[in-house]
């Protein structure tokens, strides 16, 4: 029928459990959201966080899961 779909279907699934998994362990990853590179910027009535460093490991760790299943 369509491989091409299935082992997207199951990339995809595969991808949303990781995920899952991230997010509930957010909280027990003390240094998650805290990396060198994030920027916090607090005032009076005004509160910026801008996760960079944080977005950039992510982003580097689901490029490298997709590299490994396209192979």
């Amino acid at each position: 029928m369509m491989p091409g779909l299935g082992k997207g279907l199951i990339a995809a699934g595969v991808l949303l459990v990781l995920l899952g998994v991230l997010v509930s362990l957010a909280g027990k990853l003390p240094w998650l959201g805290r990396l060198p590179g994030d920027i916090l910027i607090k005032r009076e009535n005004f509160s910026l966080y801008m996760p960079l460093a944080t977005c950039l490991l992510l982003s580097l760790f689901v490029s490298l899961l997709l590299w490994l299943f396209r192979r």
